[in-house]
């Protein structure tokens, strides 16, 4: 059987008005007092909503010894409801596509202030490496340069066991610079390292215009940060490409 209240509500109608265009439809012609308990709603909201299903023409009115009384129009009237909202619609879709050169440089001038994003847990870690992920995807240079720590390796691994296995498989390469001992050997994956002895706090990736890092706080708790700023990110990718040749050179 058909959900008519669903229907109603995928046409944009709250469920105090359904209850209210519903009742009218069923009960025939009602003042506003029988119709608001009938709808189980306040008797001035009732009729507030009785006003705006006027303007859409599914109900009408009229007078009989001073009270007036309400009754709905044929439901077929619900199509040229539908009409007016897909009409509307359209008008939208124009407005907005002559917006859109205005809105884009909105967008672009917003673009130049650095944004930063924190998220929290594993789940926050795993957003941050998901992040990493679809965003060098999209790009046509698929790679990115981390600063990897043994201290914070672990983390990684359980937030986003198969991370290294989606990136491969993405064909997105990496290079390391490792601080501490250890790092897998992986496709599409080159590393050196600055240090095989001593770790560090902080597990740092730099992506097309972001820095992302992940670190561990006093309780333990896992952590992401990501600043999005292009300035930032091209220091660092300077910064990256000097250490990574000097340690070449060793």
């Amino acid at each position: 059987m058909l959900d008519v209240r669903a229907l109603l509500k995928g046409l944009g109608f709250s469920d105090k008005e359904i209850a209210v265009y519903l009742a009218v439809l069923s009960d025939g012609p009602a003042p506003v007092r029988k119709i608001a308990m009938q709808a189980d709603i306040n008797r001035g909201t009732t009729y507030d909503i009785l006003r705006s299903l006027l303007t859409q023409g599914l109900v009408s009115y009229y007078h009989q010894e001073k009270k007036q009384y309400f009754v709905a129009e044929n439901p077929e009237r619900l199509l040229a409801v539908i009409e007016s909202k897909v009409e509307d619609l359209e008008r939208a879709k124009k407005e907005v596509k002559a917006a859109i050169p205005e809105l884009s440089s909105m967008f672009a001038k917003a673009g130049e202030k650095p944004v930063v994003k924190y998220y929290e847990g594993l789940v926050g870690v795993r957003r941050v490496l998901e992040d990493v992920l679809e965003t060098v995807g999209a790009e046509t240079d698929r790679s990115y340069t981390v600063y990897s720590t043994n201290t914070i390796r672990d983390v990684l691994y359980t937030a986003y066991p198969t991370f290294t296995k989606k990136r491969i498989a993405e064909k997105i390469s990496v290079r390391v610079i490792s601080v501490g001992a250890g790092g897998e050997e992986a496709p599409l994956a080159e590393r050196r390292w600055l240090s095989k002895e001593e770790g560090a706090p902080t597990y740092i990736i730099m992506y097309a215009g972001k820095i992302a890092f992940i670190s561990v706080s006093k309780t333990s708790e896992p952590r992401g940060v990501i600043l999005e700023d292009q300035g930032t990110f091209l220091t660092q990718e300077v910064l990256f490409e000097h250490l990574w040749q000097k340690l070449e050179m060793k």
